[in-house]
């Protein structure tokens, strides 16, 4: 083994899927030495592949990536149907339904990860990103209080040292590098549930213009996913609440047959499909959805994105939208330290308190979503209550789900919120026994109570340029997006 080497950047990123590609991307195009260390070599299989508008439309556009994933030729997602509730027909909504969504952007993708997080990551690479793969962080350096670089080790054995004046984790749920910012994971009390899922062959789609919907079916133990990927293969997934583990250990391939049994409205889309048995799509796979949330996103030097920051259930494929989102907020609070435009603690503040309501809206909404006993109307209202959006019920519900309605969070302490966040859950855990009794209702919290569209304000801004620029901030004394969208500044009086 050769001796250590060191290396000085500007910024080193720790994982290159979605969250880490977008702040390596949005960095580097400010003319910064960007290193993006990557444990696995791409392209590599990794779950969560239904997209939101605003990442296709809004971050995508900021990254130069909307050509691409036109050409990759993904399957387009319209909108989603569900089969959920006290409602036992299927029913759906359409992206542009949404004034914010109607016309161009109207849609999103369902895609394969392994080609999409590869598109993201060569496009940094063609934006000056020194992307390395096969290397794997071990330490976090720390220089007293701030955070002054990593130490990783390549594929071949040997071990290096990078300085530099950020250190950005995008390493996923299982983040060990999280920690170096202190603070605690809270893991929530209601979403504690386990997926196993696999591939299909040959599965029905649903009718034209909603054949790329994803299909989201409730049952007595959980619910399915069901993902048009492409023509012929279905991502599947049965999301089982605890109480309901059991169904999942075993033989993986009785487990799942027997919860497709369970689920009517999955067992007839599979009535003629075939599981695939090989190649990277083979594998029956199990993840526990444990959300949680970290009661510190940031300390000097150090950021966290994506789900090495909070993870929430997935019900509504809020995953790469929150880790795009993240990283562009990331991006922005850098690139305003590095050019002097504000100080850092006020930039990151920004970040984190963008990033928790963001967070937050997804969180509330989803804990009244899963009152089974309640039907699509009952839903909308809560959306409408939750995002205190002037439209309609139904509009609301589409624009949070679409990723561009968001609530502000009016805290500005971590452990504050994250008691909140899990208080709220706990209250509802507590008060009844199976997924299918629980009835309970959002309650107006103040997370939620005055939400912004901040996934609109993306995509207004990718799509707009000057336009689009933010002019009042979203919190109290806080900053707003200079109009190319990759820094922050402080507001015209």
């Amino acid at each position: 083994m050769s001796s250590e080497t060191t290396e000085t950047f500007d910024i080193v990123v720790i994982g290159g899927g979605p969250g880490g590609s977008t702040v390596s991307t949005l960095t580097a195009k400010q003319g910064h030495r960007v290193l993006l260390l990557e444990r696995d070599t791409f392209p590599r299989y990794q779950i969560g592949e239904s997209l939101l508008p605003s990442t296709v439309h809004g971050i995508g556009k900021l990254l130069g990536v909307t050509d691409k994933l036109r050409e990759a030729d993904f399957t387009k997602k319209n909108g989603g149907t569900f089969r959920w509730g006290s409602n036992p027909e299927p029913w759906t909504f359409s992206f542009a339904v949404s004034p914010k969504l109607a016309g161009p952007t109207s849609f999103a993708y369902q895609v394969e990860r392994m080609k999409f997080d590869q598109i993201l990551l060569d496009n940094a690479r063609e934006h000056g990103v020194e992307v390395r793969e096969a290397c794997t962080v071990v330490d976090v350096l720390e220089d007293g209080e701030r955070i002054g670089g990593v130490r990783y080790i390549d594929s071949d054995g040997r071990e290096h040292s990078v300085t530099a004046d950020f250190v950005v984790d995008a390493s996923g749920n299982k983040s060990r590098t999280h920690r170096f910012v202190g603070g605690e994971r809270h893991y929530s009390k209601f979403f504690r549930n386990l997926a196993l899922f696999g591939y299909f062959e040959g599965g029905k789609r649903l009718p034209a213009p909603n054949s790329g919907n994803i299909l989201s079916a409730a049952f007595e133990d959980g619910w399915f996913w069901y993902i048009p990927l492409t023509p012929d293969l279905t991502s599947v997934g049965a999301v089982v609440h605890r109480n309901a583990a059991e169904k999942v250990q075993g033989d993986p391939e009785r487990a799942l047959q027997n919860l497709i049994d369970s689920c009517p409205l999955i067992k007839e889309h599979l009535a003629d499909a075939k599981r695939v048995t090989s190649g990277p799509y083979g594998e029956l796979r199990v993840r526990k959805d444990y959300s949680y949330c970290n009661t510190r996103f940031w300390k000097p030097g150090m950021v966290l994105i994506g789900d090495a920051a909070c993870f929430v259930d997935p019900v509504f494929s809020s995953g790469v939208h929150l880790a795009t989102y993240s990283g562009m907020l990331a991006a922005r609070s850098i690139n305003s330290c590095r050019a002097g435009l504000v100080d850092e603690d006020a930039a990151f503040q920004e970040f984190e308190r963008r990033y928790r309501r963001e967070y937050g809206v997804f969180y509330e909404f989803l804990v009244s979503f899963y009152a089974m006993q309640a039907n699509e109307e009952s839903y909308f209202w809560e959306a409408k209550k939750i995002t205190n959006c002037p439209l309609s019920e139904f509009e609301a519900f589409v624009e949070l789900v679409g990723g561009v309605a968001s609530g502000e969070a009016g805290l500005t302490d971590a452990s504050a919120l994250s008691d909140q966040l899990a208080g709220s859950a706990q209250s509802l855990a507590d008060a009844a026994g199976d997924m299918s009794e629980r009835v309970g209702a959002v309650h107006a919290s103040g997370v939620v109570s005055r939400a912004m569209s901040e996934g609109a304000r993306v995509q207004a801004q990718a799509l707009l340029g000057p336009d689009g620029a933010e002019v009042d901030p979203l919190f109290p004394g806080g900053l707003v997006s200079s109009a190319d969208g990759l820094h922050w500044v402080r507001p015209v009086a």
